[in-house]
């Protein structure tokens, strides 16, 4: 169809920006190839993506719907980052048994821990099926009835595509909407924890080096895949079997240098490239410092208490990091967009965008787009920054508010559905929170919701402001709500959902903690949320005819797609960067770096004892270089989200590296990728196994690898 036939066509042709890009797997044929073999590839793109016959893709699972893995053995053994697994890690985790703290590696595989939830999902086929999505629309003026159309014909092709009985079919969107990709998917459902450093090397550096180069951090964890008899995914059973795998990576001891190819392979989460200048602004003037603010506050609160207390540690170290991470990404990103000009910038392509239509004579269909993207975005500000306070302050950030919703959305089902269906969400709700409760901890969640709801009440527009929160008293507010709201417990959680319907919903309206989140959500669902969704459909419409006619005026550009958490390929180099003036940062880092940062006993720079000693007697075994332990390493392939445990592979489809941040000053790139400074950071896959090794001493899990040793020098 035509669209898919334009993509393979297009592309901006420039010396360093060629190796940006998120690019589908099953279309790598012609220019794609050529460019990758150019930067030094071996291997050939059906090696990468092919149907019939084993091939990278059957090694690169999606891993818990978030994160990227890799199988790199015959047994199912998966690799991923520390931060992927670190839920996994916590919950298994006590005072007393702390494999935050210590680690865990298990030595044999009765020792694997299981997992119940956590699931790896397989891409088997990927095929375009824009025509079949898109039938009986062209005639549809209503942007909303086209859009339940398009959900028609994904609901009946998602059903009627052939696959196997285990199989799912996965229907997404490409180019705002221009282009629709089937992808037929396996998932398998026993993952089982096999190994993890301790966080003083896996977060090794936390929050102080997330996000920034030079880093020395060991990201990494490993789970194993389970099967039932036939290979096929199955729940956790004692009587199922380690998967086998249609394709496992080797690992290389062969190390990288400086312009080595690099290819990452995953599931990069949500990407921006194309927005109008007018959207960056909001984003960079209004959105990001509003949500910054927000999670600076709750983060200062949490961080204050961990320093002091272990157990409150353990409960928040993943929630911290959680929030830490697009916390520091988002301003990471504001300066990024700021210091690459990267709003003027759009506005001149805006400018010859709008020549191009004049020349094109296209001025009836596209003439008034940027025109349109002004007035729209002016007019969902106030809604969408009304939105931004709603979503950080009650669902993201304050746990009392977050489950007081809960409960709000509960008492919703009654309205709407009628009592079954709030019985049963009821019995969801008593059963499920018991692990949510474990991690709690009122005092902590107090002084959170004494900070933020002062922003809410002082920075969200008054106009949206419901009257409980007018001139309110947040100190005051706190000690009331938390002094007497049963949701601070989980037995007081489960005592308000004790009795008949109407005993229930009374108990719930007589919690002062849940009476203030009905008055925030009624506010927001009534006043805030149905004018921003009707101006962000029309900004949905609008983006969508853009992209239509960004394909349509740049024939002689291949414009990928923005990343929407299917897999994906881009490719690159290993390579340093000068970020500002008289700083140049080269490519690798060393063991050595994690000494110069060795702070004793402190909470992110502390070392763990055997590491110091493996470094002091250089007992590196055959994963060092030179003498020293390769840790990271830089590359300008252009991830996001969703690649965090993203295999790093060579020129000939080797396992170097697992991908895990991008460097500060280019995480701008969701947004506008700048090849100058835009880089992604990788652990040394010769790290990891030195930890597995060395460290662990898990040689059973070495045994399981097939390396690839370098050519001996004749």
């Amino acid at each position: 169809m035509k669209y898919l036939k334009l993509l393979l066509l297009l592309f901006v042709v420039q010396l360093q920006a060629q190796q940006g890009g998120m690019w589908i797997p099953s279309l790598l044929q012609g220019m794609n190839e050529k460019e990758m073999k150019n930067l030094g590839m071996k291997m050939s793109v059906s090696d990468i993506y092919d149907v019939n016959k084993s091939s990278l893709k059957d090694a690169v699972p999606q891993f818990n719907g978030g994160c990227t893995s890799e199988v790199i053995s015959p047994k199912g053994l998966l690799l991923t980052n520390h931060h992927c697994g670190f839920g996994e890690i916590q919950s298994h985790s006590t005072v007393e048994n702390d494999y935050l703290t210590n680690g865990f590696w298990a030595y044999k595989m009765e020792d694997e821990l299981p997992n119940e939830g956590v699931v790896v999902t397989f891409i088997v086929k990927i095929e375009d099926v824009t025509k079949q999505i898109l039938e009986g629309t062209s005639l549809l003026t209503s942007e909303a009835e086209k859009q339940k159309k398009i959900k028609e014909n994904i609901s009946s092709l998602s059903n009627t595509f052939p696959k196997a009985a285990w199989q799912e079919n996965m229907i997404r969107t490409f180019y705002e909407g221009n282009q629709y990709v089937l992808f037929v998917t396996e998932t398998f459902k026993d993952i089982r924890l096999v190994g993890a450093p301790p966080s003083s090397i896996g977060k090794f550096g936390s929050d102080t080096d997330n996000w920034v180069w030079p880093r020395h951090t060991g990201d990494f964890s490993l789970f194993r895949i389970y099967a039932d008899k036939n290979n096929r995914p199955a729940t956790y059973s004692k009587d199922n079997i380690p998967y086998t795998p249609k394709h496992f990576l080797p690992v290389s001891l062969v190390g990288v240098k400086e312009d080595d190819f690099t290819l990452v392979f995953g599931y990069p989460g949500k990407t921006n490239e194309y927005l109008p200048a007018v959207a960056i602004e909001q984003i960079v003037n209004e959105l990001n410092p509003a949500k910054i603010e927000i999670r600076d506050k709750a983060l200062k609160v949490a961080d204050g208490f961990m320093r002091k207390d272990n157990a409150i540690k353990i409960q928040y170290a993943s929630k911290y990091a959680g929030i830490a991470n697009y916390w520091k990404k988002w301003i990471g990103e504001t300066q990024g967009l700021k210091k690459s000009d990267a709003i003027d910038i759009k506005h001149k392509e805006e400018r010859a965008f709008q020549e191009k239509i004049i020349k094109a004579n296209k001025q009836a269909e596209y003439g008034n787009l940027i025109s349109d993207f002004e007035k729209n975005y002016i007019a969902i500000a106030p809604y969408a920054i009304a939105r931004e306070y709603f979503t950080e302050v009650v669902l993201r950030n304050t746990e009392l508010l977050n489950t007081a919703y809960k409960l709000y959305q509960l008492e919703q089902i009654y309205t709407t559905k009628g009592e079954q269906a709030f019985t049963d969400r009821k019995n969801n709700l008593v059963n499920g929170m018991g692990e949510f409760y474990k991690d709690f901890n009122a005092t902590v969640d107090e002084k959170v919701f004494e900070q933020l709801i002062d922003l809410y009440a002082n920075k969200s527009p008054k106009q949206f402001l419901p009257n409980n929160l007018l001139n309110v008293d947040a100190k005051k507010m706190a000690t009331t709500i938390y002094g007497e709201s049963k949701l601070v417990s989980y037995e007081g959680f489960k005592t308000v959902l004790t009795g008949d319907t109407k005993t229930i919903l009374a108990n719930l309206n007589n919690d002062k903690g849940f009476a203030l989140v009905k008055e925030m959500a009624d506010k927001y669902f009534k006043e805030i949320a149905p004018k921003y969704d009707e101006i962000n459909l029309k900004i949905t419409a609008l983006q969508r005819t853009y992209m239509k006619a960004q394909l349509e005026l740049n024939k002689n550009s291949r414009l990928f797609p923005d990343a929407n958490s299917t897999l994906r390929v881009t490719y690159g180099k290993v390579k340093g960067y000068a970020p500002k003036d008289a700083t140049l940062y080269t490519a690798k880092t060393y063991l050595d770096g994690v000494l110069e940062k060795y702070i004793p006993g402190d909470y992110e720079f502390d070392v763990p004892k055997k590491l110091l000693d493996l470094y002091n007697t250089k007992d590196y075994g055959q994963y060092g270089e030179n003498g020293k332990m390769p840790v990271c390493f830089i590359g300008t392939n252009h991830t996001t989200g969703g690649n965090s445990g993203s295999p790093a592979i060579d020129a000939k489809g080797n396992l170097i590296g697992l991908n895990f941040d991008r460097v500060w000053e280019g995480t701008m790139s969701d947004i506008y990728y700048d090849p100058a400074i835009c880089r992604n950071v990788m652990v040394d896959i010769r790290y990891v196994l030195f930890i597995i090794d060395k460290y662990a001493g898990a040689k059973n899990l070495i045994e399981e690898l097939k390396l690839v040793f370098p050519k001996k020098k004749k």
